[in-house]
């Protein structure tokens, strides 16, 4: 319940902050903003708001330019705490969302981590410097082809981007340390459970739009999963192989 609370109190006020920053930035002349001001401000924000105690996330949160991953349309907004549209009806994920997950992943240096649902390549560039080797799969190809050349000439050597389903995740590279997934199935797909490693862990939203969906934290321990709810969450809906079986 007190998850439930505190994720109600941080929608309204996420809302009121959204609506506030968006007035503002439209008197801003975008060409002239000082976007590392506003990400500093707004990762400021993120460490009170949403108790971010990870000194490595928030490093990484400071250092990854936000308004490279999003359209120039709507880059004004890019460090306003909202999901915003980067086309093909897909999402990139609010800030404050990738850092809680990324913090719940518990990256280290060692870790190769699996991520399902590239989008623009946001995600995958917060986790390269904490860990030892990215791999991400979109099913979008038109998004993943964008996503491999944006994060190449960002100089992003450790993340290695494919088109595909991400259902059954990459097993040519598994097992896994951590596994993130950015979009949601309406049940945990096993082939991700396979592939991850023993004593790894697995952030995902599951469940329905419709009905709810709710971010997990599943951790491998002696071959078995321990689940823990962490809060209800909006993710796009897991697409590909996923859907089928939903629709079965």
């Amino acid at each position: 319940m007190h998850c439930i609370r505190l994720y109600l109190v941080l929608v309204v006020g996420m809302i009121a902050l959204t609506l506030s920053a968006l007035s503002c930035a439209r008197e801003q002349n975008r060409e002239t903003m000082d976007w590392e001001t506003q990400r500093s401000a707004m990762v400021d924000m993120l460490t009170v708001q949403w108790e971010l105690r990870d000194k490595r996330v928030i490093q990484a949160m400071r250092d990854t330019q936000r308004h490279l991953f999003v359209p120039e349309s709507v880059r004004a907004y890019a460090y306003v705490d909202s999901p915003l549209p980067i086309g093909e009806d897909q999402t990139i994920s609010a800030p404050s969302i990738v850092a809680l997950m990324t913090q719940l992943l518990q990256p280290q240096p060692d870790h190769l981590v699996l991520e399902v649902g590239t989008g623009s390549g946001y995600q995958a560039a917060v986790l390269a410097p904490l860990v030892k080797h990215v791999y991400t799969i979109e099913i979008v190809e038109a998004l993943a082809h964008s996503a491999r050349h944006r994060l190449r000439d960002l100089g992003y050597q450790n993340v290695t981007v494919r088109a595909g389903d991400g259902y059954r995740g990459w097993p040519d590279h598994a097992p896994f340390d951590g596994i993130i997934v950015t979009c949601a199935p309406d049940r945990v797909p096993e082939p991700l459970v396979e592939q991850l490693a023993e004593g790894g862990r697995m952030v995902i939203p599951v469940g329905e739009q419709q009905t709810g969906q709710e971010l997990y934290v599943l951790t491998k321990r002696d071959g078995k999963i321990v689940r823990e709810m962490v809060l209800p969450v909006m993710f796009v809906p897991m697409t590909g192989e996923a859907q089928e079986k939903t629709a079965r």
